[in-house]
């Protein structure tokens, strides 16, 4: 399991390279759970070296096909190995499919390595979304590499009372069964990694639990953070390892 930690600045991106993140997620938590940063951002971060992965969250889209492609393109050329879009403003399957398929479209005419994350809400209901179960088929169909689900309110409730593991794991399941990768985030604390590690996901992403007083808006990455939550998966996917090799099949 792949650990992924938000960050919004270049002062933030040292803490989390030195604590050993997998994955460095560029976003502007003053624009909501995915907002976008600025692109000037994106070069910044991208400037600093091209020796981590760099996703960059272009938003909590509202149902606007050309505004996302044309976000996707700006982060595609600005540097990013990963584009993640926000499904917020679809309202349908079809709704979904067609404004994921125009991120997917934009980036890969910049960048045909490139990966692409459509991203659910597992509190989809307070805003009438798209069911979060829904999300992996509408990659598949949309052409994207990495179904996720978070959460859109940041008030202090997180994955966990929005959803159960079995329904994650079904995430999960649906996930593997499209050849995409599953993400799962929201606000998860510590004691979630083994919980998130169990349902199976390939990549846990976090900010909140990186940051000074656990403030996803007002604190900042810190690298002792980051290495304890490195720390924790690492061991569990160790043991995992010995797990397997140890086990007859």
């Amino acid at each position: 399991m792949k650990v992924l930690i938000s960050i919004r600045s270049l002062e933030e991106l040292i803490p989390a390279i030195n604590g050993g993140a997998n994955i460095i997620d560029l976003k502007n938590p003053n624009e909501g759970s995915l907002g976008a940063p600025f692109p000037w951002m994106i070069k910044k971060i991208r400037n600093f070296g091209n020796d981590f992965a760099l996703s960059v969250a272009i938003g909590d889209m509202p149902n606007l096909p050309g505004t996302a492609a044309l976000a996707s393109s700006g982060a595609a050329v600005c540097g990013a190995d990963i584009v993640k879009v926000g499904l917020y403003g679809p309202r349908s399957f079809n709704e979904g499919v067609k404004l994921l398929k125009s991120v997917v479209k934009a980036a890969k005419d910049i960048n045909q390595k490139i990966l692409v994350v459509g991203a659910g809400y597992a509190d989809f209901k307070s805003f009438n979304g798209i069911d979060s179960m829904d999300i992996p088929s509408i990659c598949k169909s949309a052409g994207a590499d990495i179904a996720m689900l978070d959460t859109y309110s940041k008030n202090g409730q997180k994955l966990f009372n929005f959803t159960d593991s079995e329904k994650l794991r079904k995430f999960v399941k649906k996930a593997r069964e499209n050849n995409l990768l599953a993400a799962l985030a929201g606000s998860l604390e510590l004691k979630d990694i083994k919980k998130i590690n169990d349902i199976g996901a390939d990549i846990i992403g976090f900010r909140g639990a990186a940051c000074s007083g656990s403030d996803r808006k007002n604190g900042v990455v810190e690298i002792n953070r980051v290495r304890q939550i490195l720390e924790i998966s690492q061991n569990l996917n160790k043991n995992d390892r010995i797990l397997r090799s140890t086990t007859l099949v």
